[in-house]
């Protein structure tokens, strides 16, 4: 019998990327504010991209992952701005609110 640990290898490297862009949101928020979206866009493009150029079908799926994973942190980023002011999370007080 012979295994195919495709699925597995995908399902971790998924699980770790989405935990990995829960504290970049925060400290993406934090530090730069709502302004830091761009730059999840740009991360999303360029992985986006890159998942459309590799040939290898596991890290062009990972990479697919990495980019839209970027793409919904947009959408965090800004509810996160909304956690900050509910208290939920704390506003860094060296950056002026706009």
């Amino acid at each position: 019998m012979e295994f195919d640990f495709s699925g597995i290898i995908i399902g971790v490297a998924t699980f770790l990327i989405i935990g990995l862009f829960h504290p970049l949101v925060i400290k993406a928020e934090y530090y730069i504010g709502v302004k830091s979206w761009w730059l999840f866009m740009l991360l999303g493009i360029v992985f986006a991209g890159a998942s459309l150029l590799v040939g290898n079908l596991i890290l062009s799926i990972i990479l697919g992952v990495v980019a839209f994973s970027s793409f919904w942190s947009i959408g965090e980023v800004f509810q996160q701005k909304k956690r900050v002011e509910k208290g939920w999370f704390p506003a860094n007080p060296k950056r002026k609110n706009k």
